[in-house]
């Protein structure tokens, strides 16, 4: 796992129970807007969750990887995860982005701040990150 995303899931699994959700929150606004010349067109859905939400993931040729999220801002916590990963992958290498651990969000103590729905949904978003990072280095 890239040193970033353990330091945020070591944070989270530390803290007081009643703070996880605020700090889940926090993240909610680390995604920056898609480039102007992408559009969800381009993007995977992950129908998982229950907003709308959108996600590439791209291996360049140095084998690091670069994501895009989109979801709107009236879904705070499906942000919030994408905004873990946009954080704690920055820079990642494909082969570090495959170490992730799957049951992420339940390492992190998420799983009793918020519903199995919410976790679930994370739970793909990271799932299909890594498929498509998988199918691109293969």
């Amino acid at each position: 796992m890239p040193t970033k995303l353990a330091e945020i899931v070591d944070e989270f699994a530390g803290a007081p129970r009643d703070v996880v959700l605020e700090m889940l929150l926090e993240y909610a606004d680390v995604i920056p807007p898609l480039p102007a010349e992408m559009d969800r067109e381009g993007m995977e859905q992950v129908p998982e969750c229950q907003t709308a939400f959108f996600l590439r993931a791209q291996v360049n040729p140095d084998r690091t990887v670069i994501t895009w999220f989109d979801c709107p801002p009236e879904s705070p916590t499906t942000r919030a995860f994408a905004g873990i990963l946009a954080e704690g992958l920055a820079g990642a290498s494909a082969e570090e982005v495959l170490a992730v651990p799957e049951d992420l969000y339940q390492r992190m103590g998420l799983a009793q701040a918020i519903s199995p729905l919410r976790v679930r949904g994370g739970t793909a978003i990271l799932a299909r990150l890594k498929r498509q990072v998988r199918e691109q280095i293969s």
